[in-house]
C-alpha cells in the first residue's frame, strides 16, 4: 500500500491544508493521488455518486481534496461521517448513507464497526491509486481515545503508513508540541512518525532555522518545510469553528451588505462562498438583530438542527429582525433549514432532528415541512445538491423572499449573476469555479516550493517508511 498520513498537533493546525497541498502538487506530477480522511465530523457535506449511482454524502473537505487530486469524489475517500446533533451524540453517515447514531459514551465499542468498514475503504482506495494521502483527526496524541482510532495511528497501524505531523506555528509553542506528540505515543506508533511540517509561518526563516536544526536533533526526526502564512489561500471551511466571532468576520467593503445568520447548528455555510468573492457584496455572519438590520440581504443558511435553532432565532429576537426586514421589502433567502423556518408549520413527529415537536415558522412562506426518516441526497444542476430529511411543500417565493432546498447555487455563475441582479442591483464579477482552481493551483505551487515533495513522495512509495 502506498500512502501518507498527514497528522496535527491539534484540530486546525493545518492538517486539510497540506493535504489538499500534496493532492495537488502531486496531481501535477503526473501521479494518480486520493485523499482519505477516515472519520470525519463535520456539518459541511457534499453529495456524490453512491456505488449504486444513488446520492450518497461525503464531507465537504475531502471532495476539495479529490478535486484538487483531479480525481473523482466517492465515498470510500470519507467512509464515516459525523454530524453533530448534540453536544453528546452525533449523526452517522457510513459510506455515503445515514447508519444511526453514536453517543459520545459509546466511544469504543460504538466505533468498532465504523473502524473496520473505514479501513477496507482506505484498502480498496490504495489498490487503485498509486498513492492516497490521508487526513488525520484532531490530533494522534489523544492518548485517552487511542483504544479506539481509526483516524490517526490506528490507521497509520493499519497500513503501516509513514506520518508527517502538522504544527501551527501562529498559535506560538509549535516546537513543544511537535515534541510533545511524539513523547506521548507508544513506541509502536511512534515508529511510524517520519517527521514534522510547520504550518503558517510568517517573517524571516533564517530565526526559525536554529529551532528546527534542535527538533530534528531532539527527536530524529526531519522537517520536510516550512509552509508560509498566505492572504489569498483559501478553501471551503469543515466546520464553524471559524464562524466563532460573529458579525465581526467580513469578506469585503462592497456597496450591498449581505447578513448570514451564524445559526448554532450551521450546516453548509459555504454555500455563501462565491457571494463572498464579489467586489460590490460586503458578506458577514451576524448573530444579534442589530447586525440584520443594517443589511441589504439576509441569509437563513442550512442547520442540522431547524426547530432548535428557529427557537435560537426567536430567543434573541432575530425572528422580529427577519420579519421588519422583510416586511420592508428587502430580500430574504433561506437554504435548507433556512426555506423551512421562513414557512408555516414544522412537524418532526419521530424526532428525526431531536426530540418529537411540531412549531411554527417565521410564516413569510406559504409552505410546510415535515420530517421522515427517509433523506433526500442528489446532486441538482451544475453546482446544487440538496441533503436534507424534511419534506417541503408549498410556495418557495414570496415577494423579496426565497427559499429553497438546493445548496451550492451561488457555485454555478449564471445563477448567482441572476439572483444578485434580480434582487440586489448587484452585477456579478466573479467566477468561483475559476477562483478555487486558482487556490488550488496556489496552493500547490506553495506546498512544491516550500516542502520537499520529493521526499515525501518517497515516503508515501515506500513499503515501510524510513524510521529513526
Amino acid at each position: 500500500m502506498s500512502g501518507l498520513l498527514v497528522a496535527g498537533t491539534t484540530s486546525d493546525a493545518g492538517k486539510s491544508i497540506v493535504t489538499t497541498g500534496l493532492c495537488r502538487a502531486l496531481a501535477d506530477r503526473g501521479v494518480r493521488v486520493a485523499p482519505y480522511k477516515a472519520q470525519n465530523m463535520s456539518n459541511n457535506s457534499m453529495v456524490v455518486a453512491g456505488a449504486d449511482g444513488e446520492g450518497a454524502e461525503i464531507g465537504r473537505a475531502q471532495w476539495v481534496q479529490a478535486i484538487a487530486a483531479r480525481a473523482q469524489p466517492e465515498v470510500a475517500m470519507n467512509p464515516v461521517l459525523l454530524k453533530p446533533g448534540s453536544d453528546q451524540r452525533s449523526h452517522v453517515v457510513l459510506m455515503g448513507r445515514p447508519c444511526g447514531e453514536v453517543a459520545a459514551t459509546d466511544f469504543v465499542e460504538g466505533r468498532r464497526h465504523l473502524a473496520a468498514v473505514a479501513h477496507a475503504a482506505y484498502d480498496d482506495l490504495a489498490a487503485r491509486y498509486d498513492v492516497v494521502v490521508a487526513e488525520g483527526a484532531g490530533s494522534p496524541a489523544e492518548i485517552n481515545l487511542r483504544r479506539s482510532d481509526y483516524v490517526n495511528m490506528g490507521l497509520a497501524r493499519h497500513a503501516d503508513l509513514p506520518t508527517v505531523v502538522v504544527g501551527d506555528i501562529d498559535r506560538g509553542g509549535v516546537f513543544a508540541a511537535f515534541v510533545g506528540t511524539v513523547a506521548l505515543l507508544d513506541e509502536a506508533d511512534a515508529r511510524l512518525v517520519a517527521g514534522f511540517v510547520v504550518n503558517k509561518f510568517r517573517g524571516d526563516l533564517g530565526l526559525l532555522r536554529p529551532g528546527l536544526d534542535m527538533l530534528e536533533e531532539r527527536t530524529g526526526r526531519r522537517v520536510y518545510g516550512v509552509l508560509p502564512w498566505h492572504p489569498d489561500l483559501w478553501l471551503d471551511s469543515e466546520d464553524a469553528l471559524d464562524l466563532a466571532e460573529g458579525e465581526g468576520r467580513r469578506s469585503g467593503a462592497g456597496r450591498a451588505r449581505v447578513a448570514v445568520v451564524r445559526l448554532p447548528r450551521i450546516s453548509n455555510f459555504t454555500d455563501v462562498d462565491a457571494l463572498g468573492l464579489e467586489p460590490d457584496l460586503d458578506v458577514y455572519f451576524a448573530s444579534s438583530p442589530r447586525a440584520v438590520a443594517d443589511a441589504d440581504l439576509v441569509v437563513l443558511p442550512g442547520t442540522r438542527a431547524t426547530i432548535s435553532d428557529l427557537a435560537w432565532l426567536r430567543e434573541r429576537g432575530l425572528d422580529r429582525a427577519i420579519l421588519d426586514h422583510a416586511t420592508a421589502g428587502r430580500p430574504v433567502l433561506g437554504i435548507c433549514g433556512g426555506c423551512q423556518m421562513l414557512g408555516g408549520e414544522i412537524a418532526d413527529p419521530a424526532g428525526v432532528e431531536g426530540a418529537p415537536a411540531t412549531v411554527r415558522g417565521l410564516g413569510l412562506l406559504d409552505l410546510s415541512t415535515q420530517f421522515g426518516g427517509a433523506k433526500v441526497l442528489r446532486v441538482v444542476g451544475p453546482a446544487g445538491y440538496e441533503i436534507h430529511h424534511g419534506q417541503v411543500h408549498g410556495a418557495r417565493s414570496s415577494g423579496a423572499v426565497t427559499g429553497t432546498m438546493v445548496h451550492g447555487s451561488f457555485e454555478d455563475d449564471g445563477a448567482r449573476a441572476s439572483y444578485l441582479r434580480e434582487t440586489l442591483g448587484v452585477t456579478s464579477a466573479a467566477s468561483f469555479p475559476a477562483a478555487r482552481e486558482r487556490r488550488l493551483d496556489l496552493l500547490g505551487a506553495l506546498v512544491e516550493e516550500h516542502l520537499d515533495v520529493d521526499a515525501l513522495l518517497d515516503l508515501a512509495l515506500a513499503s515501510t517508511p524510513g524510521t529513526p
